[in-house]
């Protein structure tokens, strides 16, 4: 089974959402809940909080539609981390729109960059026991992106490539997109907790379990 243990690399990224039977059902759900919207972005946040915390346990991170309820909650929780690491970004473009000053959208604009880069610094530790004080401390996701070092921009440059795949959903009447989008987003979420994971060798990883269940 390809999990966090395993070696990262584009091909394990693309195939980890789909890669048994578990796996396509939870992914298929996942596509169909996005017609909520909102809600069903947040338990699909949730739901990869879920895979990435079974995996960390040393536990097969398929099924976890399981408990909606707290899926939900855990979505909103690390959207919320989202939304407070984009709060300057956003400042600086609402000023930018009301006063009319162009500098003002460059500053949002670099700003969103940084919120982007440090959000998988809280991400992966949050999923360890789901606490929320990892998730408000800017100060630790950022050193802990540039402990990441080269694994961390590795794993970017694959979601990069990923993300444009995830696109070619469009081509299936669009609604092929609610499907493809779930897929991307759990393969990203596999890039950065693997990185993250073996780096600071969180839950049940330890360096001779990663050795040994590499693919």
């Amino acid at each position: 089974m390809i999990s966090i243990h395993s070696k990262l690399n584009l091909r394990n990224s693309i195939i980890f959402p789909i890669q048994n039977k578990e796996a396509r059902r939870d992914l298929i759900i996942g596509g169909l809940l996005m017609f909520l919207l909102f809600i069903g972005w947040l338990m699909n946040m949730g739901h990869r909080i879920m895979i990435v915390h079974r995996m960390q346990q040393g536990l097969s991170p398929w099924p976890s539609w399981g408990r909606p309820w707290l899926l939900l909650k855990h979505g909103f929780i690390t959207w919320s981390g989202m939304v407070y690491y984009y709060l300057p970004s956003i400042g600086f473009f609402v000023l930018a729109r009301h006063f009319d000053i162009w500098m003002f959208y460059f500053f949002a604009g670099i700003l969103f960059l940084i919120a982007t880069v440090a959000i998988p610094g809280y991400m992966s530790h949050y999923c360890v026991s789901f606490d929320i004080t990892e998730i408000y401390n800017p100060v630790k996701a950022f050193s802990r992106v540039f402990q990441g070092g080269k694994a961390y921009w590795k794993a970017w440059a694959i979601v990069s490539i990923l993300l444009l795949a995830s696109f070619l959903g469009l081509l299936l009447v669009g609604v092929g997109f609610l499907f493809t989008s779930v897929w991307f987003w759990q393969s990203a979420g596999f890039s950065f907790a693997t990185v993250f994971s073996q780096k600071f060798k969180l839950g049940e990883l330890s360096s001779e379990e990663e050795n040994s269940h590499r693919v």
